[in-house]
């Protein structure tokens, strides 16, 4: 049976170029692709089964501060319990996460977020410069996330400074204020596994040739690297 992705858009990002980009890029991985772009809607979908991989691709916050107040109407967004424990309990409980660019900034009032994920944004002190050219380099360059990529260039924003809940082992860094960055890593919360990837500003980063063979690599990764859901419900 072919493995099914949910693939959670939306927010003030150009999702609607990035998303059909991201969702060729999945199919190409061997995963049939479901979109919505209501968190709410995801949570739900969770928990009546039949999703293999959850792929977050949005930036839903509640966006209180004032220079949001022409978007708040249209993109704020805050975390109902219930669908906080449905995306905790399928993420810990064995589900796949693969979570980009913008996801730590999301579910602000939600702090198990930044635990699934490994890291949050801290509006005090996270930042990127402007998007532009950078250089990636390959940390961990016998990870199969990345084994025999060299580093790349690529037109997008570094994400820095974000708290870290976990020690990462970065498998990609961006370097920004005077700092290296990790900007690719995974997490295994309970039995869950998550890759994160803070790439994916806009199309051209997800047309980027290494960029997207990293984002397949990821998928099948996590796939190929879950156990059977039979033996999911037999560990403790």
């Amino acid at each position: 049976m072919t493995a099914r992705a949910l693939l959670l858009s939306g927010g003030p990002h150009p999702f609607e170029a990035t998303t059909p980009l991201l969702a060729r890029i999945l199919e190409s991985a061997g995963l049939e692709v479901d979109l919505t772009d209501v968190p709410d809607d995801a949570g739900r979908r969770l928990g009546s089964g039949g999703v293999d991989v959850l792929v977050c691709n949005t930036l839903r916050w509640r966006m209180r501060a004032a220079r949001y107040d022409d978007q708040r109407a249209e993109h704020a967004y805050a975390m109902p319990a219930d669908t906080a424990a449905a995306l905790d309990g399928w993420v810990r409980g064995g589900g796949r996460l693969l979570a980009l660019h913008g996801a730590p900034v999301c579910f602000d009032d939600w702090p198990g977020w930044g635990d699934l994920l490994g890291a949050r944004w801290n509006w005090e002190r996270s930042s990127h410069p402007a998007r532009g050219p950078f250089t990636v380099h390959v940390a961990a360059p016998s990870h199969p996330l990345v084994a025999g990529l060299a580093d790349f260039e690529i037109d997008d924003e570094c994400y820095g400074f974000l708290d870290h809940t976990i020690a990462i082992d970065a498998l990609l860094t961006g370097t920004h204020g005077g700092t290296a960055h990790p900007l690719l890593w995974e997490h295994r919360p309970g039995r869950g596994h998550v890759v994160v990837s803070l790439l994916g500003h806009d199309a051209e980063s997800f047309t980027h040739p290494t960029h997207a063979e990293i984002l397949r690599r990821a998928a099948a990764h996590l796939l190929r690297a879950h156990p059977p859901k039979d033996e999911l419900c037999r560990n403790p």
